[in-house]
């Protein structure tokens, strides 16, 4: 009985990593056994860094809060205690957004907690 390999399968499998290392410098595009490592590690980064990533947003929207509330004459920490004692359903995207480009309506908000 002859031999069986699935050549067919195991080159399309491999030949749809390597296209996904493309663009990586050296053996890391072309070596199969080092673009495969690569490749591997990638995912793992992409899955970490996509829960870092939004960590690193809401850090960044505190910051932005932080900064419009300081110039009404409040800390963060004070805003957000007085926004949740007056019932203000707005999260930290939002407020961040307005404290930033709708710096009007921001400083509505903080007269309403005052």
């Amino acid at each position: 009985m002859p031999r069986s390999v699935n050549a067919v399968a195991s080159r399309a499998r491999r030949k749809k990593l390597m296209k996904r290392t493309r663009g990586n410098f050296g053996a890391r595009a072309n070596v199969w056994t080092v673009a495969k490592n690569t490749f591997e590690k990638g995912q793992q980064y992409a899955y970490r860094d996509r829960k870092t990533k939004k960590r690193n947003f809401r850090s960044l929207w505190i910051q932005r809060i932080n900064a419009g509330a300081r110039l009404h004459g409040m800390s963060y920490s004070e805003f957000i205690g007085k926004l949740n004692k007056a019932n203000v359903d707005l999260n930290r995207k939002v407020l961040a957004d307005l404290a930033m480009n709708h710096p009007k309506a921001f400083e509505a908000i903080c007269k309403t907690v005052k």
